[in-house]
Order: structure tokens, then C-alpha cells, then sequence
């Protein structure tokens, strides 16, 4: 079986890998899609340009037609030559404003283009030819060849123009007109795409946050099976430490000169029944690691004086307090010390507070544990003058199993159960708590609990 350690680059250079290349096919896949959209959008405005221009040219001959013959020019059976004429008027005679604009809007339908927002004008052809010599135009035509100026100055081609001459082939007279069309291009682009762009990224944000989502878990996992190693390890030192002292107190008790004297029998039999309690007591941390794990925490409310129970923790606590030559402070000055509590879990929490800083402390010990109330909520504060916590330790404390790292991994006893159940019996009791510390000074557990 291949390492996690190992797998695991090689899983996110790969995840990477396939992400980028998503992103690289999509962005050339919507490029592509743009360009043949424009394209296509050249493509039928040229069509629209033609059928314009053949559209008014038609209307024009059949014009003049019908006025030096005096007949019909739509009959189907009246055949026309432009050769028989010996004049050859401009195109603007022939039509309004309002039928040109609506010979192009039927011709922009034709051809599947916005036939709601263009502009256009009919100039004269002449040398130098410009504004100048508009002959027709709509209401907006000049403003937007001005913003099409600007913007085409600026490197922006929001418009699309088509020019449409609008003379017979070989006719160079001054007579001669152009029809200029102007019409924009970006909103008919980002219309027809802009579902395919949005689905598009839609869908590659949804892979990278799939993907983030995926190293994260893995990370998390990878962190959950050090720190589930850790603890293997740790409760089999800690449970070891105990059998052999069992053991070798067992083996004592057989010794002759021992069975001899019952003063070393009992003093062996104290050994044992001690280390016995002791290992009960590690079985238990683990049953309540189960049970924190399933939520399935009975409490069994009842009326319950903190101070009185801050102080039998602290008298319990003696012996180790001793060993680090530690003292308790005690300042409690709630005035109403009484909340509705399970008094076995809440004695457990005051003590795993209190061990935990004793556990994680060098010799001269101080412990300060103040009371106060509010007009809601009863507070209690526990301090010590211990190692202290650095940030990541702080934000993982609450963590199953996490123990902070103070060198050797059983220089601490302890499965690192103690913090994770003080935060559920504190969160099942509708408590609060808040942890601040110092690196090298010392810690500070704030709880707070409701006394309505």
C-alpha cells in the first residue's frame, strides 16, 4: 500500500493538471465560439447588404420604368431594360426616410440580425467625401458615427458598418450614391454566447471548488490519521505503564518472603488496586470520547453550587498540585453561584480545567479561579501561569484526540480527550467558552452559563 504521504502530491499535481487543461480547452473553445459568431455576424450582414442594395435598386428601375412607359412594373408580364434609359437620377429620389429604414429592417429579419438598433444615412459620392454630403439619414445616425469614432479610436470595434453603393455597375457620375449602415456588434455576440460563457464558468467554478473542497478533505484526513496514530501510540504507553506495574506487584505477591508478611501483601494489593483504578479511568475517557462522538450525553439537570464544587475538584487536586508546588487561588465572588447542571459532567469539566493545567505547567505553579455574575449569566474564569498555547494550538485544542506538542509525546499523560469533552459539556449546557493564551505565560478559560 502506497503511502498517504507519498499519493497525495501526486494526487493534487494531477487534479492541477486536469483543471488547468479544462480551463486552457474551455477559454480556446469560447475564443473559437466568439470569433466564428462574429464571423457569422459579417457574414449575413454582407447578405443583408446585398439584398439591400438589390431591394432599392429594383424599386429604383422599376421606378423609372413605370414613369417613361406608364405602366406597371410589378406585372409579371411587363419585361424591363435599364438600357433604354437616357437618365440616370440618384437613389434618395426614390425613396423617404421611413421606407428606406423600413426596406433595411426587413432585410435585417431576413437575415437573422437585431433589426431593432442601427443607424444609417445615404451620402453623396464625392471626392473627399464625408458627413458633409448626407442626403438622408435617421435620428441617431451622426451620434453614433461619432461614438463609433471614439471608440474605434480607442481600439474598440463595438460597430459594425456597411457600406452599400448605391449605383449601377460601371457608374462613376456625380449622381452616385453610398447608403452606410451602422449597427452594434457586441450585444448580438454576448446574447447568443453569453449562456454558453455563463454555463461555462458556472461549471469551472464548480470543479474548483469540488477540487479545493477534495484537498481540504484530504488534508483533513491526513491530519485525522497522524493524530489517530499519535493516539494508538500514546494509549498504548499509557495503558502499558500500568499492566507492568500489575504485573510486577503480582509477581511480588508470589515472592515467599512476601507471602510471609501481610503488611507487604496489602501494600503490593494497594498497587494494584491503584493502577487498576487508574486504567479504569482511561477506559472511561475513551466510552466518553464514544459518546460525545454520538451526541448521546445524558444530563441529569439539577440545582448546582459551582463554588462548592470548585473547591472538592481543588481539595481532589492536592497530591498533583503538591508535586508541582502549585497553588490555587480562589476568588469567588459570584453573588448567586448556583445553575442548573449535571453535577457528575460539570464536576468532570471544573476537573479536566484544572488537570489540564497542571499537566501542561512547570514547577511554582498558579492557578486563579474567579467567579462573577451578570445580570444572565454566571462566569467562570480559571488562569494559570503554565507553558501556554501558540495560535494553531488554540484553534485545535477542542480537536478529538489533539494534544500540543511539548517535546516528547508521553511527556503529557492523557489521550487529548480532556478539552473535546469540557467543549460538549459546555455546548450541552447551553454554556460558552472562550480560551486565551500566551506562548511561555500562561492560559485563560473563560466559561460562561446561563442562570435563567
Amino acid at each position: 500500500m502506497i503511502p498517504l504521504k507519498r499519493i497525495f502530491p501526486v494526487i493534487v499535481v494531477l487534479i492541477s493538471l486536469s483543471l488547468l487543461g479544462i480551463i486552457y480547452i474551455q477559454y480556446n473553445w469560447i475564443k473559437n465560439a466568439v470569433l466564428i459568431k462574429k464571423d457569422q455576424l459579417l457574414q449575413r450582414s454582407i447578405s443583408m447588404s446585398n439584398d439591400v442594395y438589390n431591394d432599392m435598386m429594383y424599386r429604383r428601375q422599376a421606378a423609372i420604368l413605370y414613369k417613361l412607359d406608364g405602366k406597371d412594373p410589378m406585372n409579371k408580364g411587363f419585361n424591363f431594360d435599364i438600357n433604354r434609359l437616357n437618365v440616370n437620377p440618384p437613389v434618395s429620389d426614390f425613396f423617404t426616410v421611413q421606407e428606406v429604414k423600413r426596406c433595411i429592417q426587413t432585410n435585417l429579419r431576413k437575415n437573422h440580425l437585431d433589426s431593432t438598433k442601427f443607424e444609417f444615412a445615404i451620402l453623396g459620392v464625392l471626392p473627399g467625401s464625408n458627413l458633409a454630403n448626407i442626403k438622408m439619414q435617421s435620428a441617431g445616425f451622426v451620434k453614433m458615427y461619432e461614438k463609433n469614432e471614439e471608440d474605434s479610436a480607442k481600439g474598440n470595434k463595438d460597430y459594425l458598418i456597411q457600406v452599400i453603393p448605391l449605383a449601377e455597375q460601371n457608374d462613376f457620375s456625380a449622381r452616385a450614391e453610398k447608403l452606410v449602415i451602422i449597427m452594434p456588434t457586441d450585444d448580438s455576440v454576448t446574447k447568443q454566447l453569453g449562456i454558453m460563457i455563463s454555463g461555462g464558468v458556472l461549471f469551472t467554478m464548480i470543479i474548483i471548488t469540488a477540487f479545493a473542497l477534495t484537498v481540504r478533505t484530504m488534508l483533513n484526513q491526513k491530519k485525522l490519521s497522524e493524530i489517530k496514530s499519535d493516539f494508538i501510540n500514546n494509549m498504548t504507553h499509557e495503558l502499558k505503564t500500568p499492566l507492568a506495574t500489575i504485573s510486577l506487584a503480582i509477581d511480588a505477591i508470589r515472592n515467599e518472603k512476601v507471602l510471609a508478611e501481610p503488611k507487604k501483601i496489602e501494600y503490593f494489593s494497594g498497587i494494584i488496586k491503584e493502577e487498576n483504578k487508574r486504567m479504569n479511568k482511561q477506559v472511561e475517557s475513551i466510552l466518553q470520547s464514544a459518546l460525545l462522538e454520538k451526541d448521546e450525553i445524558g444530563l441529569k439537570l439539577q440545582a448546582t453550587d459551582v463554588h462548592a464544587v470548585i473547591r472538592n475538584t481543588t481539595d481532589n487536586l492536592s497530591l498533583q498540585l503538591a508535586g508541582k508546588n502549585g497553588v490555587v487561588d480562589l476568588q469567588l465572588d459570584a453573588i448567586n453561584p448556583v445553575i442548573m447542571a449535571d453535577d457528575v459532567h460539570f464536576s468532570n469539566l471544573i476537573f479536566n480545567l484544572m488537570d489540564n493545567a497542571i499537566k501542561y505547567s512547570n514547577d511554582n505553579l498558579e492557578i486563579v479561579i474567579q467567579t462573577y455574575n451578570t445580570r444572565k449569566s454566571l462566569f467562570i474564569v480559571i488562569t494559570d501561569n503554565g507553558i501556554g498555547m501558540s495560535r494553531d494550538t488554540i484553534s485545535r485544542i477542542f480537536e478529538k484526540f489533539y494534544r500540543a506538542h511539548t517535546g516528547n509525546v508521553h511527556n503529557v499523560k492523557g489521550f487529548g480527550l480532556g478539552l473535546t469533552y469540557v467543549k460538549a459539556i459546555v455546548d450541552a449546557h447551553k454554556g460558552k467558552i472562550k480560551v486565551e493564551s500566551t506562548l511561555g505565560k500562561g492560559s485563560k478559560f473563560t466559561l460562561e452559563f446561563p442562570q435563567e
